[in-house]
């Protein structure tokens, strides 16, 4: 990514997403570990976003909380990733410093006309909204999903239907043929 960066100085930053599990989020050496990983890359940490699950803030609350504020003071971006698929207090996100909420994608498989998937994809959105938080919707596959993402206001989507996972080679080279595309995707490329 830091290297992308120096290619493409004249583009906007691009920011790699790293899943971090509740073992590692409990590891005493994790801050060490991720500034590290910044000096010795040369990443600039804004653009650096850590991916936390709903379901392991729930283990070991206060120092989770206290690493995500020290994670946070170093300028990292936070996500919450498949929320609603956890059993987290709502008070806990309220206290919590993440920037953004990704919406688990059993959700999205069941946007559908008539469901009421779209509902709870709603009430979702909007409750991340109030709280300040970009919202991503995760397994978007279909024209139909993309489309209901629109209408309760979500401006970030990931799924299949944009891209497979894949090399970084691959990923350079979609990130050349879209650059300069000004349409109004509503798609965030993580590698």
């Amino acid at each position: 990514m830091a290297e992308w960066h120096r290619r493409f100085a004249s583009i906007r930053p691009l920011t790699i997403n790293v899943n971090v599990s509740s073992r590692q989020l409990s590891d005493p050496h994790l801050l060490e570990d991720v500034e590290f990983a910044l000096t010795s890359s040369g990443l600039n940490p804004e653009c650096l976003s850590l991916e936390v699950t709903e379901s392991s803030l729930m283990e070991n609350t206060e120092q989770t909380v206290t690493t995500l504020n020290r994670l946070k003071a170093m300028k990292i971006r936070l996500e919450i990733d498949d929320f609603g698929t956890g059993y987290s207090s709502l008070s806990y996100l309220r206290r919590l410093p993440f920037d953004t909420l990704k919406v688990d994608r059993s959700f999205i498989s069941e946007l559908s006309a008539g469901s009421d998937g779209l509902d709870i994809v709603r009430a979702i959105v909007e409750m991340a909204h109030s709280l300040k938080l970009e919202v991503i919707a995760e397994g978007v596959e279909t024209d139909e999903q993309l489309r209901q993402l629109r209408e309760v206001d979500c401006k970030y989507v990931q799924g299949f239907m944009f891209s497979k996972p894949v090399k970084a080679e691959e990923a350079e080279r979609l990130y050349q043929e879209t650059r300069g595309f000004s349409s109004t995707p509503i798609a965030q490329i993580t590698a």
